[in-house]
């Protein structure tokens, strides 16, 4: 990313760090840093994909960001990565939640008019091995790479103004059609703020379509793809298998578009040796973006 945002990032993203996490984490602290600096370098991290070593050194010698973040002295890289090991991925959710709050309330949806949003999944690879490499040592090797477990990445997303406003990561791959409800009761205020849910046929179930309809008061589309097609469905599911809605389901490429400008922009990676490292990571990157959506508009008069 071009160094021209970093700023107004770090101010944005310390300014929601102090809403979500106290000062110091207990009264014995060395009181050096505070945790919302050390969370703002965190989400600097995954914006500019910098390693521990690399946002010391950075961090270092960017004398303007340093005030931003209202740094005494540089963080050492051990710091940094014992803080996350900490950092409870609740106050990341808690973080996007605070940041969703702020892109709504500068940017609203026009009328009274409800949300659409979009559930999806992408992988995101656990290391810095470039795909083109991979292909490469297949075809000159001659035979495929072992296997590995790469991280599974679910989002919900709105698909007019494209941020996300829940998310989960986790090994894949795996099913996650029981994780629906989970995701979507993630989002403040759903019930007021959905509208429609569109999801492909990874969610496809009865179940998920009741849940969107009766529990959250929303419109479900979901592709009936999780059965043969002379099987016998009832319910929501034989609705969308006689007059599947098309048109409408379309706006689920709007979550695409979201993980496409997330890899492009920003990362494709959650690197770490452990899994609660990589999915930390993952969440990080989802408020990253977040954050990313939302400095512009923050900082929209002196930017302009």
């Amino acid at each position: 990313m071009s160094e021209v945002g970093l700023v107004p990032f770090a101010r944005v993203a310390l300014e929601v760090g102090r809403e979500v996490l106290p000062a110091y984490s207990h009264r014995f602290s060395p009181q050096r840093f505070t945790q919302p600096q050390l969370l703002s370098i965190l989400c600097l991290m995954r914006y500019e994909e910098w390693t521990f070593r690399a946002a010391e050194i950075r961090l270092g010698e960017h004398g303007e960001l340093r005030r931003t973040l209202e740094l005494q002295a540089v963080p050492d890289h051990s710091t940094l990565f014992r803080f996350m090991l900490r950092l409870e991925e609740r106050v990341i959710e808690q973080a996007v939640a605070e940041v969703v709050r702020r892109l709504q309330s500068r940017r609203p949806a026009p009328g009274k008019e409800k949300s659409t949003v979009a559930v999806d999944a992408t992988g995101l690879a656990p290391g810095a091995i470039s795909t083109f490499f991979i292909r490469r040592r297949e075809h000159h090797g001659g035979a495929a790479t072992p296997y590995r477990y790469w991280l599974k990445w679910l989002l919900v997303v709105d698909t007019r103004r494209r941020f996300i406003l829940a998310q989960k990561a986790h090994h894949g791959p795996t099913n996650d059609c029981a994780t629906l409800p989970w995701l979507l009761a993630k989002i403040a205020d759903a019930k007021s703020l959905i509208g429609t849910v569109v999801a492909d046929a990874e969610f496809d179930s009865e179940r998920n379509h009741r849940y969107i309809r009766e529990q959250i008061g929303a419109e479900s589309i979901i592709p009936p793809k999780r059965s043969k097609p002379n099987w016998k469905i009832t319910g929501v599911r034989a609705q969308m298998r006689a007059a599947f809605p098309a048109e409408r389901y379309r706006q689920r490429v709007h979550a695409e578009t979201v993980f496409s400008a997330i890899k492009r922009k920003l990362s494709a990676r959650a690197p770490g040796r452990s899994l609660p490292t990589q999915r930390k990571q993952a969440l990080l990157l989802g408020l990253a973006y977040n954050i990313y959506k939302l400095w512009p508009l923050a900082f929209k008069s002196v930017y302009a």
